[in-house]
């Protein structure tokens, strides 16, 4: 089990401080598990108080033993009752605020309001703009536990050459492989930021299964388990001849990496590995224009031209009627972080050291889904991969 160190908690700190000062905010309040694991190396319910100068402080509800142990900051501290905050704050000698930001983007309603009376007169503004881009930038302690991560989805793709048969499902076939994955140190839990974000291990289609659409804002739905679930693998039979795709995220240590490729058993039909071989150029387009400095959109539009030009306008990151608007979205301690390969976003530029997924597909109904992803990071001279194993068409 791995601590995060007190010299990253206080390098995080300081730049969220930086923007908190820019903005002429008094301070941040910070509640959702996945921002309190980042910034204090711990998910124990509490709140993390941030104020503009001076340390933070984590006052916990439950468990604060486990927040003791877990957390590397100074100022860690039992709050019985949130009506207790401000008491707690003036006898750590800490201003109280005027203006305070708070994660607006997943606060439930009911809960903002409980903080607006607790917190009157302060005003609430949104700090999600600030944590996320102080949390986009990676640290060398970050990307190495992802690089762990892309380690332990390497051996479950080994592993996958072996189970993956005619007859066999593609639900049991998944199943066989989180088993694996498990036992090799994924951690399960897959966090999301955004409302309604659900994910279990990951995705494996044969055939047909992978064209089909979900209300999910991913370009592979699948038919699921049961309406309830309504995406990802089902109980349809792997046969020969069909695409078999696999997207698996691998977390571990809070972090995480994103990874998808394509098998059969047997030859493909022409057309649909020549798709195939038309996404690794997609992504060989990404790897040269995506450096710092460039905007996300630029890529994304970039790689877009490239597709249509090949000819899979209708098929590209979807089927037609059912396609999204990226091609890649960042990735770490959440599966939808900062900086997104997407339409529209062609204000905001590439930095060194942020890490994102890439994900090229195409969906052809009736047939299936093909494609390759691979996590990346942004380094000085270009992008550098996380992930790496074998991007073959393998033929099992």
């Amino acid at each position: 089990m791995r601590f995060t160190p007190a010299t990253e908690l206080t390098t995080r700190y300081k730049s969220l401080q930086k923007r908190l000062q820019q903005h002429q905010l008094d301070a941040a309040l910070l509640v959702q598990n996945s921002d309190l694991f980042y910034f204090t190396g711990s998910v124990q319910q509490g709140f993390y108080y941030l104020p503009a100068e001076g340390e933070p402080v984590y006052l916990v509800r439950k468990d604060f033993g486990r927040a003791r142990m877990e957390c590397g900051l100074q100022h860690v501290l039992p709050l019985a009752s949130s009506k207790q905050l401000f008491a707690i704050l003036r006898e750590q000698g800490i201003a109280l605020p005027q203006k305070i930001a708070m994660e607006l983007d997943v606060l439930p309603v009911r809960q903002y309001k409980h903080y607006q009376k607790l917190l009157a007169p302060a005003d609430i503004v949104d700090a999600s703009p600030l944590v996320r881009e102080v949390r986009a930038i990676k640290s060398d302690y970050e990307i190495s536990i992802m690089k762990d991560c892309a380690l332990i989805m390497d051996k479950v793709f080994q592993r996958a050459k072996d189970v993956i048969a005619v007859g066999r499902t593609d639900w049991e076939v998944l199943a066989e492989l989180e088993q694996y994955a498990k036992g090799e140190g994924h951690q399960g839990l897959i966090r999301f930021r955004g409302f309604n974000g659900e994910a279990g291990f990951g995705h494996l289609f044969s055939g047909s299964d992978g064209a089909v659409p979900t209300y999910s804002d991913t370009p592979l739905g699948g038919l699921g388990p049961n309406p309830a679930v309504g995406q990802g693998a089902s109980y349809k039979k792997i046969a020969a001849g069909e695409p078999i795709i696999l997207d698996l995220v691998i977390a571990y240590e809070g972090y995480m990496v994103d990874q998808t490729r394509t098998f059969s058993i047997g030859k493909l039909p022409d057309q649909l590995s020549e798709a195939y071989m038309a996404m690794l150029k997609v992504q060989e387009k990404m790897s040269e224009v995506a450096k710092p400095g460039v905007a996300w959109g630029t890529v994304y539009q970039q790689c877009l031209q490239l597709a249509t030009d090949m000819g899979y306008k209708d098929h590209f990151m979807g089927a037609s009627g059912a396609q999204v608007s990226f091609i890649g979205h960042g990735i770490g301690i959440e599966l939808d972080e900062c900086p997104f390969i997407a339409r529209g976003f062609d204000q905001h530029p590439l930095e060194e050291n942020m890490t994102f997924a890439f994900e090229p597909k195409v969906v052809f109904p009736g047939l299936g889904a093909l494609g390759v992803e691979n996590s990346w990071r942004v380094a000085a001279e270009g992008v550098k991969r996380l992930t790496y194993s074998d991007e073959t068409l393998l033929e099992l």
